[in-house]
């Protein structure tokens, strides 16, 4: 068992940061905590730390009741947005700077480290102060001190966040593959569904303090549980159910919106009895696939995602007229909004 959140609320002043949470995370497991701003994923994650205290509810990690365990006794590593190294210490002091703390002998100290600069690859730069450091680099030595003494949960708080596209694509992989060596359990926080998608086993989907859904990436993208979860991974065109592009296609909902993904939708230049006619109001080269800006004949602009082959095969260009369908379409009894 790695961590069970047990109907958890935690309220500030009159705000409800988190409302009656429960959900479970395997021990081993690589797990994201994604929803926008103010949705109680960051202050989920303190909860779990023991940096915030529940109103209500147990939090119980590796299989004992830790909710009213102090922040050292839980055996947790946690890693900041803003890396939090000590200016005035080398690399190798802030990464040994937790087992000194609790008098580890200086062998096993200094093996330690050297063991850390292997695994977080900065052999090497032991000696070297954090301003001599990317931002990248600054952010593994971290990564390499809260594993220093062996946590049986490590806790990331928007890990990437202060990091450039470059690097923080990089570092999304080197995570995937640091824990698939170190195995350790692992819980962080983000806002960028494309880097909890890439990186976890298991994405919680948190709304307004609340759980939408725990899923695999595979899971919540192709069967998302609420308007909200497929409004919030990945792009997503949100029409009127009365649209013609659905009426066309006899795709009858009660629900007054219908969700249409990008790649699920079919462009043609010659017309059919499933087709509605739109123009194309732009065009985006966004590498391996195309981006097409098309204004249905009601004056409703949709997105459609073509791969280069297709694009190159309709040979669009702005302005044109078009055909259009769907492939595939989803409505929810609720839309929350993000």
């Amino acid at each position: 068992m790695g961590i069970v959140v047990e109907d958890v609320s935690k309220q500030f002043g009159s705000f409800q940061a988190i409302s009656q949470v429960s959900l479970e995370i395997k021990s081993g497991s690589l797990v994201a905590l994604l929803g926008p701003s103010g949705s109680g994923k960051s202050t989920l994650l303190r909860l779990i730390a023991g940096l915030e205290a529940p109103d209500s509810g147990r939090i119980w990690l590796t299989g004992e009741d830790a909710t009213h365990r102090s922040v050292q006794d839980r055996s947790i590593g946690f890693v900041f947005q803003h890396y939090a190294l000590f200016k005035h210490l080398t690399v190798r002091k802030n990464i040994a700077f937790a087992l000194e703390i609790r008098k580890t002998p200086a062998k096993k100290v200094s093996a330690r480290v050297e063991e850390l600069l292997e695994l977080v690859q900065l052999r090497g730069l032991g000696d070297r102060y954090p301003s001599q450091l990317s931002g990248g680099q600054r952010q593994r030595v971290a990564l390499a001190r809260a594993l220093a003494v062996e946590p049986k949960v490590l806790l990331l708080d928007e890990p990437f966040g202060a990091l450039d596209a470059k690097v923080r694509k990089d570092l999304r992989a080197w995570l995937r593959r640091l824990h698939d060596e170190v195995h350790v359990t692992t819980v962080f926080v983000t806002h960028d569904q494309e880097e909890a998608m890439e990186v976890a086993d298991e994405i919680v989907v948190m709304n307004k303090g609340m759980v939408e859904q725990i899923g695999t990436p595979a899971d919540i993208y192709d069967h998302p549980a609420s308007a909200f979860v497929m409004s919030f991974i990945g792009p997503v065109n949100v029409l009127p159910s009365s649209s013609r592009i659905f009426q066309a296609n006899g795709f009858d909902t009660p629900h007054p919106e219908v969700f249409l993904r990008p790649q699920d939708i079919l462009v043609e230049t010659i017309p059919t009895d499933s087709t509605v006619s739109a123009r194309v109001s732009r065009i985006i080269h966004l590498g391996w696939e195309v981006q097409a800006e098309l204004t249905l004949d009601d004056g409703q602009v949709i997105t459609a995602h073509l791969t280069r082959d297709r694009f190159d095969q309709l040979n669009l260009e702005p302005q044109q007229r078009v055909f259009v369908r769907p492939k595939e379409a989803r409505a929810f009894p609720l839309f929350y909004s993000i």
